[in-house]
């Protein structure tokens, strides 16, 4: 029988969807499952995507031009102009959602054998794409004890070797909700330009704030349009992670020609999901505060309930909507998947993301959870309640001498 490859058998699964199998056979038994295992929002997608979609008068459906049509890259660009970050279609590569770009800068910018930095927690497809590229990840680990802050300058300096290439963060950050400030990337900005670094910035989440504290995009930080490269989607900004549309967009000519490159093997960006998609930028700021406060409400209810748990500790996070949390569990992967297989209560059981999953370092996060809060507050509500239930019955079961880990 034929082997698999090498790369193939080192590709680690998904911690977001690995327990599906279990989510599936837990509702064919007629359970209710709250899904805060997967960022995935449940506010309706605006209806003027709809509309374009459905008043749409084309003929034949054509690959569009490999970095995005331009009509999409120039909309995209005003709405950055608009925020304060000056672009211009030009610095603009559409891609298959940010994942793609990731993907196509990663392997762009970083060969095989080279290092990039992250700090851990981290969105596990970072660990994916540098595996498919055979680049190491070195992790600087962050506290929950601080909210999951900025390690200090010493913590990357100690990591960087010859072979470091870049720094990557996502801010807001996924999994923690961590919100960097300008300051932190300030830092960040000093240890690229004194190392010769790319600093590579998931901006996905940037409307997604709760503190009060205006965003500051790494674009705007001086001296580094060489350095930064930011991905950007419309998939939660906008609910529409159907479709599939993210963006590259650095000042940095040649990383835009070799992630191009790469694009041209793929041919195009998906077109419907852009021409559906060009409107959106529109929305104004009523839009948006409606959003926000609706997500600040279940950030609310979510942190405020899981902090009242007994051996629960979870930070408040400043962005996004995610949330790591302590758990008074030895091994979560085991729990999570006991709450799919042999739990639930008033007929439901909860979902979530093991945390192990989001670390680079071997045996972190053993007893955290990623908690996505994407549902109503009234469901979150009844989910934390099933979860508190779900953690006494599993500390009894630990004291029973034959269920003893």
């Amino acid at each position: 029988m034929p082997k698999i490859s090498h790369k193939g058998a080192a590709m680690p699964a998904s911690p977001i969807r690995k327990l599906v199998p279990y989510s599936d056979a837990a509702k064919k038994k007629g359970v209710n499952v709250y899904h805060l295992n997967i960022g995935q929002p449940d506010l309706e997608t605006p209806a003027l995507f709809w509309d374009k979609l459905k008043n749409l008068d084309i003929k034949v459906l054509e690959y569009c031009p490999s970095n995005g049509i331009a009509s999409y890259r120039e909309k995209f660009a005003g709405y950055y102009n608009n925020i304060g970050i000056k672009v211009d279609a030009s610095n603009f590569m559409i891609t298959e959602g940010a994942s793609e770009a990731l993907s196509f800068v990663m392997m762009s910018c970083i060969d095989e054998g080279d290092e990039i930095i992250i700090p851990e927690p981290m969105y596990a497809n970072y660990i994916g794409f540098a595996s498919a590229g055979n680049i190491i990840v070195k992790p600087i680990s962050t506290s929950i004890e601080n909210g999951f802050a900025l390690p200090p300058i010493a913590d990357f300096e100690k990591a960087i070797t010859p072979k470091t290439k870049a720094i990557l963060i996502c801010n807001p950050n996924n999994p923690t909700g961590y919100f960097y400030s300008k300051e932190e990337l300030l830092t960040l900005r000093k240890i690229c330009l004194q190392h010769d670094l790319y600093l590579f910035v998931d901006e996905v989440y940037r409307e997604f704030l709760y503190s009060g504290t205006p965003f500051f995009s790494a674009l705007n930080l001086e001296g580094m349009d060489e350095h930064v490269v930011v991905f950007d989607s419309i998939s939660k900004r906008f609910s529409a992670c159907g479709a599939r549309i993210g963006a590259i967009v650095t000042r940095n000519k040649q990383v835009l020609e070799a992630s191009l490159k790469f694009g041209q093997m793929r041919l195009s960006p998906p077109s419907l999901g852009q021409i559906a998609g060009e409107d959106l930028f529109d929305l104004g700021k009523d839009y948006y505060d409606g959003v926000i406060a609706e997500y600040q409400k279940r950030r609310d209810t979510v942190i405020g309930l899981l902090n009242k748990i007994p051996g629960v500790k979870c930070p408040n996070p400043g962005g996004a909507f995610y949330a790591v949390a302590e758990l008074p569990v030895n091994d979560t992967d085991k729990f999570c998947q006991w709450m799919l297989e042999s739990f639930s209560y008033q007929g439901a059981t909860v979902m979530m993301a093991p945390a192990s999953g989001f670390y680079s370092t071997t045996g972190a996060g053993k007893n955290q959870v990623r908690i996505a809060y994407v549902l109503k507050s009234e469901d979150l509500t009844k989910a934390i309640q099933c979860l508190e239930e779900g953690l006494k019955t599993y500390a009894k079961k630990q004291l029973e001498p034959a269920n003893a880990e």
